[in-house]
């Protein structure tokens, strides 16, 4: 790692930490890349800082194991670990009873990228990160492949239900819906996009609202303790959802069936994981179980679907037509690069786009802990994060984890086994 040698040792260390996590922060080769990659580390974390998250566990612990964990005592670790909270870098789970929190490395997404410009922060020089972000995100491949090159994603999309085909409507399944997962959260909050607000200190944001990205249930819980966004009501978030939707954003959701911990509004032009599939061609964001499909009968050629689709999966093809001098414009859509929206549907001012059902759905993970380790997989990662995280943490945390192991689909638990040395976990996998 030659490019390595003039970085701290610290933070080396936080960069191999960070790989035992859902999302890494590789180093990238191009050099204007590199060089925001390296301003981001030293932004966010001072060298203490640094050494100490690089010890950090990546799965939520008490303040107890991570003292026994890190060599410092509880008394003295504690007002470190709130520190890092306000700044993000850490994350603090209250228990909804009132129990002891539980503390986490954040990851770069969502993490601690998007908790740096969620608020007017006195404590971070936001115009020098944003640049760095761009530098980083922009300018070379390999944190986009880190980040959106895997089967499993960080987001996944939610139909606009308004451009549903009225036969699809009754088969929309409550963790399909943005109304269900909104209204059927127990605590809300909104924030500014993170995405927007780097956009506009880089004078390229466009006019969407910034304050606008939801966070729901922990995940509210969190940023409003944290003071990363303002709490709000049930109705006030249905709100923001429909205002959203009539502005043409795509509405991405946490890539979890239950309790996820946020909804996105996006925009295809500030989003980094709608600007990844763009830019980079990336599979960013897992779509919708829906897929847009134009009745030529209906159509009038008008392109409104076309310039409002985020990610350019439809392009206007000319058809010639009977008896007519000039040919018509006809919508083909990319059903490999469609992600499912519905934001094409709610263009089209003559109803021929509608959103149908797709044939073959795409796996959601059923809860955050299938999510990581269905990342883990997919990087090579399940036993770095199994027996780091298992030493600390004992025979429930690894009994979670092969629970979540056995609902995987029979591929990924071959390929599971082959990551891991243990009998134990070997036998494990091999029960029906």
């Amino acid at each position: 790692m030659g490019h390595w040698r003039n970085l701290k040792d610290e933070y080396r260390s936080l960069v191999k930490r960070l790989e035992a996590g859902q999302i890494a922060m590789p180093e990238p080769s191009d050099e204007r890349a590199r060089a925001g990659w390296r301003e981001i580390l030293e932004i966010m974390f001072t060298p203490e800082e640094a050494e100490l998250a690089s010890r950090l566990p990546v799965m939520p612990s008490d303040i107890d194991r991570i003292a026994a964990r890190v060599g410092i005592p509880a008394d003295q670790l504690l007002p470190r670990l709130e520190s890092m909270c306000e700044k993000g870098i850490v994350m603090d789970l209250v228990p909804p009873d009132g129990g002891r929190p539980r503390y986490l490395l954040s990851p770069p997404v969502v993490g601690f990228f998007e908790f740096s410009l969620m608020r007017a922060h006195d404590r971070l020089p936001q115009k020098r990160l944003a640049e760095a972000y761009d530098a980083y995100m922009h300018g070379d491949e390999t944190f986009a492949r880190e980040a959106f090159g895997g089967g499993t994603v960080i987001g996944r999309t939610l139909v606009h239900e308004t451009g549903i085909a009225e036969e699809a409507l009754p088969d929309v399944l409550d963790w399909e819906s943005a109304r269900e997962v909104v209204s059927g959260a127990k605590s809300w909050a909104v924030a500014v996009c993170y995405c927007r607000h780097k956009a506009q200190h880089l004078g390229k944001a466009c006019d969407a609202p910034q304050e606008i990205c939801l966070s729901l249930n922990g995940g509210a819980d969190f940023v409003v303790r944290r003071h990363f966004g303002r709490s709000i009501d049930r109705s006030e978030a249905m709100d923001i959802m429909t205002a959203s939707r009539e502005r043409g954003l795509v509405q991405i959701a946490d890539n979890v069936m239950n309790r996820p911990a946020y909804i996105c509004n996006c925009c295809g032009c500030c989003c980094a994981q709608l600007c990844a599939v763009s830019e980079f061609g990336l599979p960013a964001v897992n779509p919708s179980g829906f897929l847009a499909h134009s009745d030529p009968g209906q159509c009038s050629g008008c392109s409104r679907c076309a310039r409002a689709c985020p990610v350019a999966a439809i392009k206007m093809d000319p058809q010639r037509v009977e008896a007519r001098p000039k040919n018509t414009l006809t919508p083909v859509i990319d059903t490999g690069r469609c992600i499912g929206c519905g934001v094409c549907a709610d263009a089209c001012l003559k109803g021929s786009m509608k959103m149908v059902r797709r044939s073959e759905r795409s796996r959601v993970p059923r809860d955050s802990m299938e999510r990581v380790i269905r990342m883990a997989i997919e990087r090579g990662r399940l036993a770095h994060l199994l027996f780091d995280e298992g030493a600390s943490r004992g025979s429930r945390f690894l009994n979670r984890m092969v629970r979540a192991l056995n609902a995987l689909p029979g591929a990924q638990k071959i390929i599971a086994g082959e990551q891991v040395t243990s009998r134990f976990l070997r036998a494990a996998l091999k029960r029906p």
